[in-house]
């Protein structure tokens, strides 16, 4: 695992100033600013949507279960967490891991915006509902609309990748089995302009997430379907 704090150029500029803010109130009970963790240069982002309770103890992103899983599936795939970047929508873990407020999300937005202009990724994988709804500016829940590429609204060069979020298939083996067979596609996303892989242009100019009904079947973050 890359060390999420090493030498990152731009980056490091914007975490000095995520890891002081008090834009709202989880900076009063957060433990740590989770910023992110990986490669500065890497073709693939990750974006789930807020720290669980292992992220907020050490500071890094998905270190918890969903975590160890992720980490498999890259591996099906070919690739090591050190060759992809890793962030969420909130940087800091909200209270019993309840959902993100959409206040919370407005405030939080332009870190994640910078991280992406300054990794300026070729995909970016979108964990779960709440990551998928703010970057994709679509109201469609995750269960319609995973594993089907679309263009990044305002990024062209950037395609989005909805996937459920590892969460939501550790206990529940159809999500599990959706997971597994959307980073197969994920592979053949990033392996060139030529992939087979249905690209579907966004219409619908950003808005903030909706807060998902759903719950999730562990308690690291909420709002995945």
């Amino acid at each position: 695992m890359v060390d999420c704090f090493e030498d990152q150029g731009p980056l490091d500029g914007l975490r000095d100033r995520v890891q002081d803010c008090q834009r709202c109130e989880l900076g009063k009970t957060r433990t740590n600013v989770v910023f992110g963790a990986g490669s500065s240069s890497a073709d693939l982002m990750f974006v789930g949507e807020a720290p669980g309770y292992h992220e907020d103890q050490q500071g890094i992103p998905f270190v918890g279960k969903a975590g160890q899983l992720l980490d498999q599936l890259l591996d099906s795939i070919g690739l090591a967490r050190d060759a992809v970047y890793i962030a969420n929508v909130l940087k800091c873990r909200p209270p019993d891991n309840r959902d993100p407020l959409i206040e919370e999300i407005q405030l939080c937005r332009d870190f994640l915006e910078e991280q992406i202009n300054i990794i300026e990724p070729r995909v970016i994988c979108t964990l779960g509902n709440f990551a998928t709804k703010l970057l994709s500016g679509r109201a469609d829940g995750i269960s319609r609309v995973h594993g089907r590429a679309q263009t990044m609204p305002g990024r062209s060069a950037i395609q989005l990748f909805p996937v459920f979020h590892p969460a939501a298939a550790l206990y529940t083996p159809a999500n599990l089995n959706s997971l597994k067979a959307d980073f197969q596609v994920l592979r053949t996303l990033l392996s060139g302009p030529g992939a087979q892989v249905q690209v579907e242009a966004a219409a619908v100019e950003p808005q903030v997430a909706v807060k998902s009904s759903e719950g999730e079947p562990e308690p690291e973050q909420l709002g995945l379907f």
